[in-house]
């Protein structure tokens, strides 16, 4: 008998152990269905409905918002803990990428050529029209940065109003750039822009305000292709950490973009997604091996384990509170979760539909 109740607790406990943090809800773009699934304690429990043109869905969190952008051009604000929509607006018939301010939102938009700038309940204050595509949208200190595709130029608008009041951008400096910028990502006061028609990246300090180009090259001097989607450029305080796209390379640079080394890697790397402690690297692909992951060790920098699931990996998002690294795998509607104590495929989670995009909200403490 007291072997059965110990056997039990001990079960009990394992069970417990094993099931992912309730503060984390897990919010995946369901890329062909308009909608958002939402993963809580590991297992698909709700759905958002109605969310637009799902193709590049975004999700971003501010204290209690949740914000969404589809590719149709509207801006959804939403409640994370009732998951219910609060406030819609639609900026231009295709947007891309979008910022959250203190008591505001800036959308990059495509096809009106233009930035918006709303309220935190989504009502128009500005249109800024750039007479390009624009993307890269950042914000720093009292500036708004962002990239215009068509012009090869990054915009630094400066708020010319205080904390308190609703914002005024104007502009304050323009650089001319590489041909072509697709996206940007900032670390600190660096401001990092990519180009599809340039073989090097773009850096601009925001405290100097000056502009340095960063030639991209693998071995043998080779170019590569282009620059990929920077939200998957991977920054630490000790290494820089890009997929060389057209090369089976993940090179390595330190923060001041001196190279260090290629990493060999199974393929052709698209993102790659650093874990929280810095001590691990993920690296997804194209082409034929789309279904897999690697994992590097970024002090050693070697490969320490290879997965490859049953369809495409479109994304890949690290646990803040777990030690799990979520996989969604798009054409066999799953999103997997990858135990990154013990290395090992420890869930598959079903009924997601053409999964994409993995988006974790942190609730607070109850």
């Amino acid at each position: 008998m007291i072997k059965n109740v110990l056997l039990s607790l001990l079960l009990g406990a394992t069970l417990w152990a094993n099931t992912p943090n309730s503060r984390e809800k897990i919010f995946v773009v369901e890329r062909e269905s308009s909608s958002v699934a939402i993963i809580n304690k590991g297992l698909t429990k709700s759905r958002m409905e109605n969310m637009h043109n799902m193709n590049h869905g975004i999700i971003k969190f501010d204290g209690a918002d949740g914000y969404l952008i589809s590719r149709d051009g509207f801006v959804v604000r939403f409640d994370p803990i009732s998951e219910k929509i609060l406030n819609e607006y639609k900026t231009s018939k295709s947007a891309i990428g979008f910022v959250i301010g203190k008591n505001f939102v800036a959308v990059a938009n495509y096809d009106d050529k233009s930035v918006d700038i709303l309220t935190r309940d989504l009502k128009p204050i500005d249109k800024i029209k750039t007479g390009s595509k624009n993307v890269g949208i950042k914000l720093y200190k009292e500036y708004l940065i962002f990239a215009q595709m068509d012009s090869d130029k990054v915009s630094v608008l400066k708020n010319q109003n205080s904390p308190k009041e609703l914002p005024n951008f104007q502009p304050f400096k323009e650089f001319k750039v590489g041909k072509m910028p697709f996206d940007a990502m900032i670390k600190d006061n660096t401001y990092i822009v990519g180009f599809f028609l340039s073989k090097s990246f773009g850096v601009i300090d925001l405290d100097k305000m000056e502009f340095s180009e960063i030639k991209i090259t693998t071995d043998n001097n080779k170019p590569v292709l282009k620059v990929p989607h920077f939200g998957f450029w991977s920054l630490s305080k000790e290494k820089t950490f890009i997929p060389a796209v057209g090369d089976n390379k993940v090179m390595v640079y330190s923060p001041d973009f001196t190279f260090i080394k290629n990493i060999e890697v199974q393929g052709l790397p698209v993102f790659t997604a650093l874990s929280p402690n810095k001590k691990y690297l993920a690296v997804t692909f194209s082409g034929k091996d789309f279904p897999t992951t690697q994992i590097i060790d970024t002090t050693t920098l070697k490969i320490i384990k290879t997965f490859t699931f049953t369809g495409k990996i479109l994304h890949v998002r690290w646990s803040n509170l777990d030690d799990y690294l979520y996989v969604s795998v798009n054409d066999t509607h799953q999103v997997n979760v990858i135990n990154t104590r013990e290395w090992f495929l420890e869930r598959e989670i079903f009924q997601v539909k053409s999964p994409s995009g993995i988006f974790i909200y942190e609730a607070g403490e109850k």
